[in-house]
């Protein structure tokens, strides 16, 4: 799952990244609006965690953009305004979910992994292929009744190939999905993950290469 964390106050913004991250999440993290909208311009986001009050350019002005865009990106808003009518007028100008200031992180993360199975095509929190069972609440694999202790970018990779639903999946689109903007795509990272899912998936293989058109599940 790929994250927009928009907050201009440092310390929390990297507080929330540094917290996604350890749900296996990719994040990129930005502290004004202007950034905000030229990283939505150029990555495809599941979840924007958005600051209303941001600098540069207002929250406000960013869910409308990405209203009239018709992007697909969901998004969450934080805001030390905690009055009902400003989180109507929040989820009136396009937010999915709004979260007054201050608030609990694991409420926050929950929120953030519920508008990410909703960012496309519904996805259950318990993804199945192949004798895979991935929970993605609790992060925890298994195949075939067997643990599979998996490190955060392997559990990431193995999502977004069970996501696919026996679809391949480029490269390009795993570097997308499970890595953040400081990823390089020039980088072997894609196939050392895919080789260290492959042995500990065990056999038979399931994690397919199709040349020059990515893995397979």
């Amino acid at each position: 799952m790929r994250i927009l964390v928009a907050e201009d106050e440092w310390i929390l913004a990297d507080w929330i990244a540094e917290g996604l991250r350890k749900f296996a999440m990719a994040v990129d993290v930005v502290y004004d609006g202007e950034a905000a909208d030229e990283h939505l311009a150029v990555h495809d986001y599941d979840v924007l965690v958005l600051d209303r009050d941001l600098p540069g350019m207002h929250g406000d002005e960013i869910c409308r953009r990405l209203a009239l865009s018709g992007a697909d990106v969901r998004i969450i808003m934080l805001t030390a305004a905690a009055s009902v009518r400003e989180r109507i007028e929040g989820l009136g100008i396009g937010a999915d979910d709004y979260l007054p200031k201050p608030f609990d992180f694991g409420e926050l993360a929950a929120r953030v992994q519920a508008l990410g199975r909703r960012s496309l095509a519904p996805v259950p929190p318990v993804l199945q292929r192949a004798g895979i069972v991935l929970d993605t609440y609790r992060r925890q694999a298994s195949r075939d009744g067997r643990f599979v202790p998996l490190s955060l970018k392997e559990f990431a990779v193995l999502e977004v190939l069970l996501r696919a639903d026996g679809a391949p999946v480029s490269a390009e689109k795993l570097l997308e999905q499970a890595w953040d903007a400081s990823a390089d795509p020039f980088t072997t990272a894609v196939r050392v993950v895919i080789n260290r899912l492959r042995a500990k998936l065990g056999d038979p293989p399931c994690i397919h290469t199709e040349a020059g058109v990515g893995y397979r599940l």
